[in-house]
């Protein structure tokens, strides 16, 4: 499903005009089509149906309450990586016992309250986590189920910021590791070891390096589950790549298929899976505003409103966006930078676009940002974070207002000393 296509050389997404958007909520104003995101996630339904499993939604991909509440309504999970990520399940009525908890860094205080919430599983990550989860545990008198991290070696071939599971990254335990702390549990009586869990990375366009990752955390279960382990849950994580630049990706219905074929032999254990990207990158645009052209040297900038404050992905990870006029005209085109209106010369949207000649006030989208754009967004330069608005059909409701001047200062003190 395409939630965005033009009418009458308008963008719509669903069945409402972007502009008319922009009218009601200004810019920079984030967009998501509900049908877009039901559509991705029936995916992975449908091609799961035939085996016992759980989808654990990503909720750093995108965190906003009310995209939560949908995934909640259409019966997903999550995986969570904070204590805040977990209040936000549980504010929107997220079922506890379909919460998975990964991250390398959980406090005390984030695992006491994940145990007193009852969550599924703790995916763990060091042994300094294994043994203060089983104290906390105890001393609130519960028994935690957890499951190891284990990275499997395997290259994901993607961004190296955004690489998971090899041995120099931060997170997981090694094999070896694992079969070790799986002796020491059984000193431990207040964890259950139910589980072996892998993230390899994230925007992975390829299915071999998840198989890879399969087959060697299989023969794992298997000597887990020889040594007397109750292992039932096997979670393959998450990381399933889109297309951002319309080159040909695997979709959740061929990584489904492949991942059951390779799991096969390990019957009575449940699959986990851990998408977020994938879910909701394509649901989401970023509306911008033109505020200046300027050209030198052959070269051609679009200042925009629009700046790493609102979508770091391109400076940081050098991410491909489409960006699009919002109106198509008879305009020239031209090749341009698009850029932002901060004090950083990595501050830019896109390079080497070629767009309209577009003038101040035009509109330009920029595409495929409902996964890490507005959970990566900050307030540098002092600027107030953007709107989100969810279309479905031709309904559409505000789900995050526009941040104020007073929202950016409200938790600042000046003291007396220097008034």
């Amino acid at each position: 499903m395409n939630g965005y296509k033009y009418i009458n050389d308008e963008l719509f997404c669903e069945e409402v005009p972007v502009k008319e958007l922009v009218r009601i909520y200004g810019t920079p104003l984030y967009i998501y089509s509900y049908g877009v995101i039901q559509h991705n996630y029936y995916k992975y339904t449908r091609s799961l149906a035939n085996i016992d499993h759980l989808i654990c939604y990503s909720v750093k991909a995108n965190s906003n309450l009310s995209l939560l509440k949908l995934m909640s309504n259409l019966g997903a999970g999550f995986d969570i990586v904070s204590g805040e990520e977990l209040q936000r399940v549980l504010e929107i009525g997220g079922i506890p016992e379909k919460i998975v908890y990964s991250g390398v860094g959980k406090s005390r205080e984030e695992i006491e309250m994940a145990l007193k919430a009852g969550i599924l599983i703790f995916n763990v990550e060091s042994l300094g986590e294994l043994l203060l989860i089983n104290d906390l545990a105890g001393n609130l008198k519960l028994r935690a189920n957890i499951s190891f991290r284990v990275n499997p070696e395997v290259s994901a071939r993607t961004h190296p910021y955004i690489t998971t599971g090899m041995k120099e990254n931060k997170f997981g335990i090694t094999c070896e590791e694992a079969l070790h702390y799986s002796s020491l549990i059984k000193t431990l009586p207040n964890v259950n070891l139910m589980g072996i869990d892998c993230h390899i990375g994230s925007q992975i366009t390829e299915i071999e390096p998840y198989l890879l990752s399969v087959r060697r955390l299989k023969q794992l279960i298997l000597i887990l589950i020889e040594q007397g382990f109750n292992i039932k849950i096997f979670d393959v994580g998450g990381g399933l790549g889109i297309s951002y630049q319309g080159n040909p990706v695997p979709g959740p219905e061929e990584w489904s298929f492949a991942i059951i074929e390779e799991i096969e032999e390990l019957v009575g254990i449940k699959l986990i899976i851990e998408p977020g990207r994938s879910i909701v990158a394509n649901s989401g645009i970023l509306i911008g505003k033109v505020l200046y052209q300027k050209s030198r040297e052959g070269k051609n900038f679009l200042i925009v409103d629009v700046g790493m404050n609102n979508l770091i992905r391109p400076c940081l990870y050098n991410a491909y966006h489409d960006i699009k006029p919002v109106s198509l005209d008879e305009k020239e085109t031209a090749v341009f930078d698009v850029v932002g209106p901060l004090c950083e010369t990595a501050d830019f949207i896109g390079k080497d676009r070629n767009l309209p000649w577009l003038l101040p006030e035009d509109l330009l989208a920029v595409m495929d940002t409902g996964a890490y754009g507005f959970s990566l967004a900050s307030n540098y330069n002092s600027k107030p974070k953007a709107a989100e608005v969810l279309v479905k059909g031709k309904e559409f409701y505000l789900i995050r207002k526009r941040e104020t001047f007073e929202d950016l200062t409200n938790n600042e003190i000046v003291p007396e000393i220097l008034k």
